[in-house]
């Protein structure tokens, strides 16, 4: 069975001021184009369809025009929630849209009741795990201890629960959307720590014959049988070295797998440069990046004047302007934003409370900013899946 793997469309999402609706619809496009000529038998979305979870109508009509598209193609598609979308929304309709073949997993409780399709093999079982807030469905699962990775493991003891009570041979796929740990993470993602905890092991997804991630938004291989897709696009200048892509997953009778990139269509490269700004206009080397989406990251000692205007002359799609002058971190002067920066909340607090009495919290007292911090996210979640 031929499969082409996807995640993280992010469906109304800027990047910075650009507005990203008609790559996104060229990706959609690119995306059934790939699955028609490349004979795929079934497309899996591994979550993060939407940017939000109230998402703007252009986003909305862009998803029902991505679901007829498949729905015509003819070819089977299984698609789960991400933690940016509304799971309740999303899996409005998921009865009669299952009808013509496009299958929504939002539904926690649902994890063990897989998508059957079959090829000339046999059956293949597809599996969707939609995000789990643990908070969120600690209960559904009955573990005690809100965790990634205690909510994950009983989610996949009902999908190995189910697949042992199938005929031999049964071929398995699940979709999941989660931080595995060894994943490379970039700067458009939203933090799911729980617990002082974001990452779950690779392992807990043993027993399947291939598992498709999301969350990250880089391609990356974490084991043979356990990918992420990435985003198509991208969403930050941290993805800037990214080959956004999709994998073409072929899964043997046997349960052997063979797996290709396939290259996403890009508006444009990213470009991240940084030194003196008469450098930046003056350096012949830097013309390859004339047509490219610039950050820009200035490190003169003193401030220089209109310099985005300057950057913009030279680099048209110029979209971010980063100051970092050259001087020592002891410095007068130096930002509060370059202070943290790459510092998680929890460590942000932490240095807040040694700087207001002189000595940073003991075991007991990271405990309970960390519970206060998980309160807040678990919140969060719950507002959102009501709006």
């Amino acid at each position: 069975m031929r499969l082409l793997h996807t995640s993280d469309w992010h469906l109304g999402r800027a990047f910075h001021r650009v507005n990203m609706l008609d790559a996104q619809s060229r990706f959609i496009g690119h995306l059934v184009t790939t699955a028609r000529e490349r004979e795929v038998d079934a497309v899996v979305v591994s979550g993060d369809v939407y940017d939000r979870a109230v998402p703007p109508l252009a986003a909305v009509q862009l998803f029902d025009d991505a679901l007829h598209r498949l729905a015509d193609l003819g070819v089977p598609t299984v698609m789960i929630s991400g933690n940016h979308d509304s799971a309740r929304r999303l899996g409005v309709g998921a009865g009669l849209i299952g009808r013509a073949g496009v299958h929504l997993r939002t539904d926690p409780a649902g994890c063990g009741t897989p998508v059957m399709l079959a090829d000339a093999h046999g059956d293949v079982a597809f599996y969707g795990l939609p995000y789990l807030e643990p908070a969120l469905v600690k209960d559904e699962f009955g573990v005690e201890k809100a965790g990634h990775e205690t909510v994950l493991a009983a989610a996949m003891d009902r999908v190995r629960a189910d697949l042992a009570g199938r005929a031999p041979g049964t071929r398995s796929v699940v979709l999941a959307h989660a931080f595995v740990t060894g994943g490379e993470v970039s700067d458009s993602e939203r933090d799911i720590t729980v617990g002082g905890v974001a990452s779950v092991p690779a392992g807990v997804f043993g027993g399947v014959d291939y598992t498709a991630l999301g969350h990250l938004h880089g391609s990356q291989v974490i084991t043979e049988r356990v990918r992420y897709s990435g985003s198509p696009l991208p969403y930050s200048f941290s993805e800037a070295d990214h080959r956004k892509s999709m994998w073409l997953v072929d899964l043997g009778p046997d349960g052997s797998l063979a797996a290709e990139r396939i290259d996403c269509p890009v508006p444009r490269p990213l470009a991240r440069l940084r030194g003196h700004l008469e450098d930046l206009l003056a350096d012949p080397a830097l013309d390859r990046h004339t047509d490219s989406w610039v950050e820009a990251t200035l490190t003169d000692p003193v401030r220089p004047s209109d310099p985005m205007a300057r950057l913009a002359g030279r680099f048209p799609h110029t979209l971010s302007l980063v100051f970092d002058p050259e001087r020592s971190p002891e410095a007068p002067g130096v930002s509060y934003a370059r202070r943290i920066a790459g510092r998680s909340e929890e460590e942000i607090a932490e240095d807040f409370v040694a700087h207001v009495r002189g000595v940073g919290p003991d075991t007991r007292e990271q405990a309970v900013l960390q519970d206060a911090f998980d309160a807040v996210r678990a919140d969060e979640s719950v507002r959102e899946s009501a709006r």
